[in-house]
């Protein structure tokens, strides 16, 4: 285990997971309640939030100075501390602030995450490894909703209680971790520049929607929830305990239903499916119904797994660090905007928001079609706006 570079991904994706679940699980009832936050406040913190994802090409400058896998330990780190404080400021402004120190954290660790995943693991086997990692995020949720019921339900401890004590056990495992395992090579040299290459053009395209398409879910899906039906603590994290226990039981398989299928069927689906939730998040009045919603939306974006696997068959192994930079960059164009202007939107119409999100889903599913049926390099894309074109084309 010790010589498995696999294995410390899996953790790294677990310590990530622990953490950052419980700062989500405690973020709409804790700005309501000791902040007293409306859809324009949350949808600004969001916003804020975002900011570290947009400027998350920067890693690449950050990779002249450091090795990624040391790279990834730190941003985790970051991240416990960011969290550790949160509940030591509950303030707009004080919010702000530990949020985008958390969020440094968090884009940056996912950036490098996805880079070392991709260069570490073999394609064939990709899918059903991010299925694996994706068992392993939902176990670390697991964990960390049971710690929320055992420190605030049981404990009677408060939230700065809460925040302080997962930030601190997050930044000890990170340590352990960082002494344990040895230094792995990665392989291929990466680039160590910014990079924009015309034949991954429907990459980014795909990489842009899911960014608009997922802030809409993270951000106003769980709000709804808070605001329109009245969910306490418990009912919300009872609700994202649902999500993971479905996510560890089937994660796996849809990795390897992905593997099967191919990324053009499997993202097809997601899609379609989509559509549909946000399209019923629009009309909903019952709260059970909400309920089954969330948790068929949160097991769709588990087939986003089609996406990293589409970029790995039809990139240049050297590319990878950089692309994925920039790719979290694209990602987030779109997440810095969204949450704040639809916050103010969702204080007129929340339906319209959802209505948004349905749209969005709809230009993934029009791109999502150009994905070839086996994409591999110089078979980038299969119908439109084909890219005929094999030479590296870069904007430094």
């Amino acid at each position: 285990m010790k010589n498995d570079p696999q294995k410390l991904l899996l953790w790294m994706t677990f310590i990530m997971s622990l953490v950052f679940a419980v700062w989500q699980a405690l973020l709409n009832n804790f700005v309501i309640e000791r902040a007293q936050f409306t859809g324009a406040e949350i949808g600004m913190l969001q916003s804020l939030r975002e900011v570290p994802g947009f400027l998350a090409f920067t890693a690449v400058f950050v990779l002249l100075l450091v090795r990624e896998q040391a790279f990834a330990l730190l941003s985790l780190a970051v991240l416990c501390i960011g969290v550790a404080i949160t509940g030591f400021f509950p303030q707009v402004l004080g919010l702000y602030i530990t949020t985008v120190l958390m969020s440094v954290g968090f884009h940056y660790f996912e950036t490098v995450n996805q880079s070392l995943t991709l260069q570490w693991v073999d394609k064939k086997d990709t899918p059903a490894f991010l299925g694996r990692a994706l068992a392993w995020r939902s176990a670390a949720a697991l964990g960390g909703y049971a710690s929320i019921w055992l420190i605030m339900s049981w404990l009677k401890l408060d939230y700065q209680w809460m925040y302080a004590i997962i930030g601190s056990l997050g930044l000890l495992m990170v340590f352990s971790v960082w002494r344990y395992f040895p230094n792995f090579s990665q392989g291929e040299v990466q680039h160590k520049k910014l990079l924009l290459r015309k034949r991954y053009w429907l990459y980014y395209m795909l990489t842009f929607f899911s960014g608009a398409r997922r802030q809409i879910f993270m951000v106003f899906a769980g709000f709804m929830m808070v605001e329109k039906f009245g969910y306490s603590i418990t009912e919300i994290t009872s609700l994202f305990l649902i999500n993971y226990v479905v996510n560890l039981m089937f994660a796996p398989a849809i990795g390897r239903f992905i593997g099967r299928i191919g990324e053009r069927n499997a993202l097809t689906i997601e899609y379609l499916g989509l559509i549909a939730v946000f399209v019923s998040y629009a009309l909903v009045e019952h709260a059970e119904f909400a309920a089954a919603l969330y948790v068929i939306d949160h097991l769709l974006f588990a087939m986003a797994i089609a996406v990293k696997t589409y970029f790995q068959k039809i990139a240049d192994p050297k590319d990878i660090a950089a692309t994925m930079s920039v790719s979290f960059t694209i990602n987030h164009i779109a997440a810095v905007i969204i949450p704040a202007l639809l916050g103010l939107l969702w204080l007129s119409s929340p339906e319209i928001v959802f209505y948004i999100g349905a749209g969005f889903a709809a230009c993934s599913l029009l791109l999502a079609i150009n994905v070839p049926r086996h994409p591999q390099r110089g078979d980038e894309v299969a119908h439109f706006g084909k890219v005929v074109q094999t030479r590296a084309d870069s904007i430094n």
